[in-house]
């Protein structure tokens, strides 16, 4: 039920971490930040800024996986169960 976005690292964002260069300040940052338990939210908090666009623009790039907190998972198992 729970619909907050989380993002995690991919294997490509292993990769350019070792470079800052390649995605510029922000991004690195960002990617850096993203542990795939950190929200949107959290996650432009952390940075003071809007980071939306930039997520946006590193999941669909391949940097960053959107994740499921484990929580969220066990509510949708109690309502399967539940059913």
């Amino acid at each position: 039920m729970n619909s907050i976005r989380r993002y995690a690292k991919t294997t490509r964002a292993w990769d350019a971490l070792a470079r800052p260069d390649l995605l510029g300040r922000e991004a690195h940052t960002l990617l850096l930040m993203a542990n795939g338990r950190r929200s949107e939210e959290e996650l432009g908090r952390l940075l003071g800024e809007d980071v939306s666009g930039l997520l946006e623009w590193l999941h669909q790039q391949g940097y960053l996986q959107c994740t499921q907190p484990a929580h969220t998972v066990e509510t949708d198992d109690d309502i399967v169960a539940g059913a």
